[in-house]
């Protein structure tokens, strides 16, 4: 009885170890509520900058110091890199990230060409906001808060994406290093953040000392 249970208990170790760290089910969350959040940030971003053309004097919800002012950042070039808001990539780009999240939920095999392609955008997409987070810092001297919910949203669906991509074979990458930032999957994008946040903490420390 001790040596069957023993066996037993070896084989069901070993179908555990067989198991991914990223399961489907943890990346189609990931996805879904990360593209929903993105969009949702987006479309409110749209909406306050119609509101702010329709009238040069309207203050948008998202402005309210010197430092957390939507307004200040909307009127500037960098909000229109490619000739239209910005929020407008967002608004398209990430319904599909959220869709393709609900499909994996769904117990949808998605293809090794989309898993790619939303690495891609999400390259890009990740990217982009840093750029846009340079700006804020050191060359607007501002900080919009919608557009940080979608900064956030990035790091974390560019983070997991990539490492759900390296684990299953979709990226190629040194099985070591994988293995090992997949154990800590939740502390990449944690400690991405935390170096944004000081980063953002330091640049402003003189405002910040004020409210103390």
């Amino acid at each position: 009885m001790t040596a069957t249970a023993d066996i037993a208990a070896q084989v069901d170790g070993d179908h555990h170890d067989d198991q991914p760290a990223l399961t489907d089910r943890l990346i189609g969350w990931i996805l879904t509520v990360g593209g929903l959040a993105g969009a949702l940030a987006a479309f409110v971003l749209i909406v306050e900058k119609v509101a702010l053309l329709k009238d040069p004097s309207y203050t948008p919800s998202c402005s309210i110091n010197p430092i957390l002012s939507c307004g200040s950042i909307m009127t500037t070039t960098q909000a229109e890199v490619f000739g239209f808001p910005n929020p407008l990539i967002g608004v398209a780009a990430f319904p599909v990230v959220a869709a393709s999240g609900a499909a994996v939920l769904a117990g949808a095999r998605l293809p090794r060409c989309w898993w790619l392609a939303l690495q891609g955008g999400a390259l890009f997409g990740v990217g982009f906001v840093h750029w846009l987070f340079f700006q804020s810092l050191y060359r607007i001297g501002a900080l919009c808060p919608y557009c940080m919910v979608v900064w956030i949203v990035m790091i974390v669906v560019f983070s997991y994406l990539t490492l759900y991509n390296a684990e299953r074979g979709h990226l190629r990458a040194p099985r070591r290093v994988t293995d090992l930032l997949v154990r800590i999957h939740s502390t990449v994008p944690l400690l991405w953040l935390l170096i944004l946040t000081v980063l953002i903490g330091v640049q402003f420390w003189d405002y910040w000392r004020t409210l103390l």
